[in-house]
């Protein structure tokens, strides 16, 4: 039965493969055709398979720029980036994308101590720092171990000092692993796809605008209330607007 089972799923695994790969081609045929939103159709198949990757979302994204969708375009080159942060191709599209924009928006500066902690914190994503740390623990363990079978005073000392490296090292992963987790979780942005959205200074339509904001914009999510997101746009100002005026890029 187990070999029924893993024989089935393999064969279904590899027709959702050859399926997604003949729509991302007849898609690709669409686009040089000029077919934009037809190649959407195809790539939106494909997403509802369950595929996600920086080629499928610049594809997307390329589409919808043809198509003068301001919004869709700069959230898809946004996700693409995610996947893909190196790519100059896609770095490229979305400044294109993004001067097409109404709101032009100066970001507040940051320090340079701000730069390179975020530099430093980011260096690895969580998961690997998290496995840096094992392997750094590992081998405290194997030095630790090291120092009470060698004889020679010189060898033990070095192997003393090694353990103590490894173990501080690894304490140091530890924390920049903590450090990534949150600064990911307050990293929460999203591109407005609304034509104009009033940002209000309270979670209900009574209250005040504080500010408006433009299709293709791009905002951080820093909490939300019911239907109501409260947001903050790059030169530091915040306000609450309603949760369908944008979209978030992390949604996988």
């Amino acid at each position: 039965m187990k070999r029924i089972a893993y024989l089935v799923f393999f064969l279904s695994f590899s027709f959702g493969f050859a399926q997604n790969e003949a729509l991302f081609n007849e898609a690709t045929e669409l686009y040089n055709n000029g077919e934009y939103s037809s190649a959407i159709e195809n790539y939106e198949q494909i997403l509802e398979h369950g595929e996600h990757s920086s080629s499928l979302y610049f594809n997307m994204g390329n589409c919808y720029y043809k198509l003068n969708s301001i919004g869709p375009s700069i959230y898809y080159y946004e996700k693409a980036l995610l996947l893909d942060p190196n790519n100059e191709e896609i770095k490229n599209n979305l400044r294109f994308a993004q001067n097409m924009r109404l709101d032009a928006i100066e970001e507040v500066p940051t320090t340079e101590i701000s730069k390179i902690y975020r530099s430093a914190v980011g260096m690895f994503d969580c998961n690997q720092w998290a496995y840096l740390a094992v392997a750094l623990v590992f081998l405290f363990v194997l030095a630790y171990m090291a120092y009470y079978l060698l004889g020679s005073a010189n060898q033990k000392r070095a192997a003393f000092i090694s353990s103590m490296l490894s173990l501080g090292f690894a304490v140091v992963c530890i924390l920049m692993a903590y450090l990534n987790q949150q600064q990911n979780k307050n990293d929460d942005p999203a591109i407005v796809f609304a034509k104009e959205v009033n940002v209000n200074s309270e979670p209900n339509t009574n209250s005040s605008a504080a500010f408006t904001i433009h299709e293709g914009t791009k905002v951080n999510i820093l909490d939300e209330l019911d239907d109501w997101k409260r947001i903050r746009i790059a030169d530091g100002q915040t306000g609450w607007l309603q949760a369908e005026n944008i979209k978030r890029i992390k949604d996988f």
